[in-house]
């Protein structure tokens, strides 16, 4: 059941690139909770998805040895969910919003820029696996809402 969990129904256990398959089974489910449920839904499940997972995988790093196995793609999970809350309502109006939402989280998680690569290298356990993705979701959203924005502002000018 926890790999079942941490792989999120065994998304992370697809073939190359099992952070980006995590952020996309992810962003389908986030995106239906979202619009069916409510965005306020979609975050409470972040924070829960989150405090379990940094147990769960204190749990499998004790058994494995092994911090941060890309096979734990709960992380991604929880990260575009937290994307997904804060740009809210928005997100539902446009695709651009949801693919710029997925594009910026990516970037944000594979570049680990600033706090977020001092996250992912200095907090160990479930916490620092955690931590770096939802950081990055944060700065995903800000940078997704703001492109949006500008560019619909310039649309608007044009």
């Amino acid at each position: 059941m926890r790999r079942f969990f941490l792989t999120f129904g065994y998304s992370g256990l697809l073939p190359k690139a099992p952070g980006t398959w995590g952020t996309f089974a992810g962003a389908v489910v986030g995106y239906l909770i979202a619009t069916m449920i409510g965005f306020s839904t979609l975050f409470l499940l972040t924070i829960l998805i989150s405090i379990v997972a940094i147990s769960e995988i204190d749990k499998d790093e004790k058994i494995s040895g092994e911090h941060d196995n890309s096979e734990i793609v709960v992380d991604e999970v929880a990260g575009i969910w937290l994307t997904f809350s804060i740009v809210g309502a928005s997100l539902t109006q446009s695709w651009v919003l949801v693919l710029l939402s997925i594009g910026f989280f990516r970037l944000f998680d594979i570049w680990k820029p600033s706090i977020i690569g001092r996250i992912d290298t200095d907090v160990k356990g479930g916490l620092g696996v955690m931590g770096d993705d939802l950081v990055a979701g944060v700065v995903a959203a800000i940078c997704a809402g703001g492109s949006y924005q500008g560019f619909n502002y310039i649309l608007t000018i044009i």
